[in-house]
């Protein structure tokens, strides 16, 4: 079955917005993991308008599942995770100021930037995931990296899936296929939720985790944050 980890950045939102520890993201992180997440995802941005640098520590303590963390490899950024040695780390391209994270890297232009930061993390036992575009150009490219994951970025996929879901999920198919003959392991996020969900993990092959946040927070406040986990691992079987 494929992992669900949730992503609480806009738990942390939602408290940043009155300067207060409510909702307590640790409590969140808790309560996430015993309703039947199994991982926790964090990303944390240059302007920490959600998780903060100072959230990662006390969530590291307490994340018994598998602890993610996601954000572009400033050097700020890569002490962070040399200092509290997540599970998983996912480089994403984001530059400083975006809404959200939108596209995949330039594995071919920027393959020396992540070789190198990859290794440092693999050396101290983190495994990596590169944030890539489903599109099977980019494999090689991200191989020559040493990653261990790709993760597919599937918001155009989850804008096309009303339309053609055939069509959209296409592309994704024949990526997560190339990546299987590099011998890399795959995860998937962005705008994934409890209409599409179902359907990409039955057409993507060797599907291990996806990351799901904004949705999945959204739908709680409707269904209530135990009800929703387990209705998104519902999709995932």
């Amino acid at each position: 079955m494929t992992r669900l980890s949730v992503n609480i950045n806009k738990v942390a939102l939602i408290r940043n917005a009155r300067g207060e520890n409510l909702p307590d993201l640790v409590q969140v992180a808790i309560d996430c993991e015993k309703f039947g997440a199994q991982g926790i995802t964090v990303h944390p941005r240059p302007d920490e308008r959600h998780i903060r640098y100072d959230d990662i520590e006390p969530l590291k303590k307490v994340v018994r599942t598998e602890f993610n963390i996601e954000g572009y490899p400033s050097e700020r950024f890569v002490n962070l995770v040399l200092e509290n040695k997540p599970h998983q780390v996912t480089l994403v391209p984001d530059p400083p100021g975006v809404l959200t994270s939108s596209e995949g890297w330039d594995t071919i232009k920027q393959q020396s930037l992540l070789k190198e930061v990859i290794s440092e993390f693999k050396s101290n036992g983190i495994r990596t995931s590169i944030f890539l575009e489903a599109d099977p150009k980019w494999v090689e490219s991200a191989a020559k990296t040493e990653t261990d994951r790709l993760e597919l970025y599937t918001g155009k996929f989850a804008h096309d899936f009303k339309e053609n879901p055939a069509d959209a999920v296409k592309n994704h198919v024949l990526t997560a296929k190339e990546a299987i003959k590099y011998g890399l392991g795959l995860n998937a996020g962005h705008d994934l939720n409890l209409d599409n969900l179902h359907y990409y993990v039955q057409q993507v092959p060797h599907l291990q985790e996806v990351s799901i946040g904004h949705a999945l927070i959204s739908d709680a406040l409707y269904y209530g944050l135990q009800n929703t986990i387990g209705m998104y691992l519902l999709r995932l079987r």
